[in-house]
């Protein structure tokens, strides 16, 4: 998989090419710059070992986390563990999240965008959210 030339100088700058790929619960791959990845980490081992939600979580993000190093030519060696995980076969889309992205499978991201746009609203944003303006 290839990182596209746009981000690779900023992920050549911001952590030397070094990166952390994990799954997600939606099954796409999340890819993270280290430094980015090792501050969620911290947060994530400090969750309450008791609590049922935030084991789970830290077991399937932080036991799934794989180091990988881009090459030269932007790219990343996924794993097939991940590649399976996701169902990442022939073609697959990176979606920018900020400070991390989505590595999908091209036709489960279609399916799945379509779907979420097509959802209905209760109206409800969660208050984070209320007072930013799209």
């Amino acid at each position: 998989m290839a990182i596209p030339t746009r981000y690779r100088d900023r992920l050549a700058a911001r952590c030397e090419g070094q990166i952390i790929v994990t799954v997600d619960k939606d099954h796409c791959l999340l890819v993270y710059p280290l430094p980015d990845w090792e501050e969620l980490e911290r947060k994530l081992v400090r969750l309450p070992s008791m609590n049922k939600v935030a084991r789970r979580i830290v077991r399937i993000m932080v036991g799934y986390a794989t180091e990988v190093d881009m090459d030269a030519n932007g790219r990343i060696l996924v794993s097939r563990e991940l590649r399976d995980f996701a169902s990442l076969e022939k073609n697959a889309i990176l979606i920018g999240q900020g400070n991390k992205f989505e590595l999908w499978d091209e036709a489960t991201w279609n399916e799945k965008r379509d779907a979420w746009l097509s959802e209905e609203d209760d109206g409800e944003l969660p208050a984070e959210l209320e007072s930013i303006s799209f």
